[in-house]
């Protein structure tokens, strides 16, 4: 099913805002490549033609059109996997996006600089919306079948509705608010229902799995997302295993720093004969780099994965960002206070603040203080949090984030850090080292 965002939360007030608004689109990175037939490939004009299209940025949809127009060959290229990913700057509505994310994320492993890896930030909670899909049919007007899951669950064939015709005009009936979406009902699909085993269609290899993961890249400037397409049910049912991995982790999709790459799998496929062949597959693969048992422990007893996860989040980000739950009021000498927490010190107790803490404080107050300490220590980047992170562990054993006494003692060495911060960094890289042999 198409995902749409909804992006007012009030009453029409506009045909604009009628309708739902799909997020905006930059540009496209595809998952392969096209090369020329076999019996294409002994062309000479023809493998030229598509070298220097190819050097040049081309789509391999314009490269099949002028081979078809100039050549006459028709379905002249096919389908080849590749280990990398293709980022052209014709795919892109500003061709400069595409040389910033191989120049920020291109590596030359001996074929010139290709997109290989690269990291990616969904922009919705809804693994749904990050990754539309549905079955769809397409001849060369368009779209012809769709396929949508109505409100009882079941999946249904769709199509546009037939124009009417203006009697009086003799033309084609305008449409307001754009074209009217029907159930298909004909002989071949009577019920309406998308059943692929008995749509011929499907059969005739018309109609297949559309996808696309809608994305952001860090660090690309742009006002909106970025497509990758894809036909695999493989490369969707592992990414929604990943999405619903860190989602229970983590409690959200968003702010989180995923990674695209490439990893060959074996597929088991039927062939004409119906006997199930296995081959060798590049597949898209969507992973995270976060550390699951950190963000699972937070907590001495095992409780929900998403009630302790929130908890040791709110402390510490996998993407490489402190954030706490609540942003703490900053005060004049830059010292933060939680919510509820006076700020005023007594004069006799300036001495000693440090390692005082306040008995009024909650839990979740010392939490705040300890992320705007973490700011404040530059501990935020990806590398540096996840030192930190086994420093504490080694430190305060697991569940520390949990316990009032741990806590304190944590907030009270980051405080005397401020004015001794290498001290700080040796124990940490002590506590790296040790991990490192356990």
């Amino acid at each position: 099913m198409n995902a749409v965002v909804q992006m007012f939360d009030h009453a029409p007030r506009s045909l604009v805002e009628e309708r739902a608004i799909r997020p905006p689109t930059i540009g496209k990175i595809r998952p392969g490549i096209k090369v020329l037939t076999r019996a294409h490939q002994a062309n000479d004009k023809a493998v030229k033609l598509y070298a220097d299209m190819v050097a040049a940025g081309e789509s391999f949809e314009a490269i099949s059109k002028v081979l078809e127009t100039s050549l006459k060959l028709r379905n002249a290229l096919v389908p080849k996997n590749v280990d990398y990913f293709v980022c052209r700057r014709s795919d892109f509505s500003n061709p400069d996006t595409a040389d910033e994310i191989l120049r920020l994320y291109g590596e030359d492993r001996g074929q010139g600089i290709k997109l290989y890896r690269f990291p990616v930030m969904f922009a919705f909670d809804d693994w749904l919306r990050n990754v539309p899909n549905q079955m769809a049919a397409y001849t060369t007007a368009g779209r012809q079948y769709f396929s949508e899951y109505d409100r009882d669950g079941k999946r249904y064939c769709k199509m546009y509705a037939p124009v009417e015709r203006n009697s009086r005009a003799q033309r084609a009936r305008r449409s307001f608010g754009g074209r009217l979406v029907v159930h298909r009902q004909d002989d071949d699909i009577p019920d309406g229902v998308c059943d692929p085993h008995v749509c011929p269609q499907y059969q005739d290899r018309k109609c297949n799995l559309t996808a696309n993961f809608v994305f952001a890249i860090p660090d690309v400037k742009g006002l909106g997302l970025i497509e990758l397409p894809t036909n695999s049910i493989y490369v969707l049912q592992k990414a929604y295993s990943a999405m619903q991995t860190v989602s229970l982790a983590r409690g959200r999709l968003t702010g989180t720093r995923f990674w695209l790459s490439k990893k060959e799998f074996d597929i088991t496929r039927i062939d004409d004969n119906g006997q199930p062949v296995r081959q060798k597959q590049m597949l898209s693969v969507l992973d995270a780099d976060i550390d699951l048992g950190a963000l699972l422990d937070g907590a001495e007893e095992p409780q929900p994965a998403l009630e302790s996860a929130n908890r040791a989040v709110a402390l510490i980000q996998s993407d490489g960002t402190v954030e706490s739950m609540t942003e703490p009021a900053l005060q004049p000498d830059g010292q933060s206070t939680g919510e509820g927490t006076s700020s005023r010190v007594d004069e006799d107790d300036k001495g000693d603040e440090v390692d005082r803490p306040d008995p009024n404080e909650t839990l979740e107050d010392k939490r705040h203080k300890m992320s705007d300490l973490l700011h404040r220590l530059g501990l935020s980047q990806p590398e540096r949090q996840n030192h930190f992170r086994k420093y504490a562990h080694l430190t305060y054993g697991r569940g520390w984030i949990e316990r009032v006494a741990d806590v304190d003692a944590m907030n009270a060495r980051l405080k005397t850090a401020l004015d001794d911060p290498a001290s700080l960094d040796a124990e940490i890289q002590d506590a790296v080292a040790q991990a490192a042999y356990v």
